[in-house]
């Protein structure tokens, strides 16, 4: 148990043992042992030919219930740049072009170092439709006005539930992935590696810190009372991946996202030589940044105007422009018409 000011907790390795959690109410991805092959594609949501992901809705054979299936192509291993790997006998090269001394090519590696990252959600909510599908996106100026009378009401309506959030926090799940855990219930954290992460990549690294302190929704609840838990958050975390991943803090971006994909606080650790999603100036706030913010002025996050992105397909689109403040696209293609 915690004392009142948390400096003396014992902070607890990663525990090497999986929780199950039996539960005859939930029906999880953990239940029904998912396979591909009795995957049912019914839409392509989208196409990241950037990124190299794609996401597909689709349903799994004799299940009920919508699944969303996210593949992703693996970042280069440099281990596996060698004549074990992508030069081996095993590799196949298929000829486009030979042109004088340059020629066009396309690989075939052995399949052991060929694989694609793939997360699977179901059952899916209409809310985990919307925020894979392909969309035009918006840029809202959000003021502390806007948050209290449009934002924060939607939010209290329409947000994600956070269960599996305190299933990882109370040990009940992910707990074979945790890098990092202060157990301060007050200033805690949990450190683990991002669904975005294979965990093993250094180019690609990705962790997720998650407060133990709940209630925090944002970095719009943030204050001066809040900075013992960044701080610790940051110390911490950066030792724990200078330990486990051998990566400086001077290598991490360190940041929290405005608006976030669920609400309750969490920090992202990325490396800074990856280019994760949502790292961009609309999106991406710098906890030293915030922390040097906050101590100049305790209410800073309170009475800050925010820039966040919004899609057209989100709910908060029509409450912003049910008020006037945003327009459709094609509104606007019509009205020029």
């Amino acid at each position: 148990m915690s004392d009142g000011n948390c400096q003396n907790d014992v902070l607890a390795p990663p525990s090497s043992k999986k929780i199950k959690i039996n539960n005859e109410n939930d029906v999880s991805v953990s239940d029904i042992e998912p396979q591909l092959k009795d995957f049912v594609l019914e839409k392509i949501l989208n196409n990241n030919t950037n990124r190299k992901t794609v996401c597909v809705q689709g349903k799994f054979k004799d299940k009920s219930g919508v699944a969303l299936v996210i593949l992703e192509k693996n970042a280069f291993k440099e281990e596996e740049l060698d004549n074990d790997g992508y030069f081996s006998v095993d590799s196949e090269l298929r000829t486009f072009f030979q042109n004088d001394i340059y020629g066009n090519f396309e690989c075939f590696p052995r399949a052991s170092i060929n694989g694609v990252k793939t997360t699977i959600i179901y059952p899916a909510t209409e809310k985990h439709i919307v925020k894979f599908s392909q969309q035009e996106v918006h840029i809202v100026l959000e003021t502390p006005e806007l948050y209290e009378k449009l934002t924060l009401p939607h939010l209290e309506r329409e947000q994600f539930n956070l269960q599996w959030v305190y299933n990882i926090l109370e040990g009940r799940s992910e707990a074979d992935r945790v890098v990092h855990d202060n157990k301060c219930e007050r200033e805690g954290f949990v450190l683990l590696p991002d669904l975005k992460w294979d965990g093993l990549t250094k180019e690609t690294l990705y962790l997720l810190a998650i407060v133990r302190q709940r209630g925090i929704k944002s970095i719009r609840d943030l204050d001066g009372s809040h900075l013992p838990l960044l701080k610790r958050v940051r110390d911490e975390g950066k030792k724990a991946i200078l330990q486990k991943y051998n990566v400086k803090g001077s290598q991490l971006r360190i940041y929290l996202h405005y608006q976030p994909s669920f609400y309750h606080l969490h920090i992202h650790f990325t490396y800074l030589r990856h280019e994760a999603p949502g790292i961009h100036a609309e999106k991406s706030h710098l906890l030293d940044t915030v922390i040097d913010n906050i101590e100049m002025m305790s209410d800073y996050y309170k009475k800050s105007t925010l820039p966040f992105t919004i899609r057209e397909m989100d709910n908060l689109f029509t409450v912003y422009e049910t008020n006037g403040h945003l327009q459709r696209v094609n509104n606007i293609e019509l009205i020029d018409k």
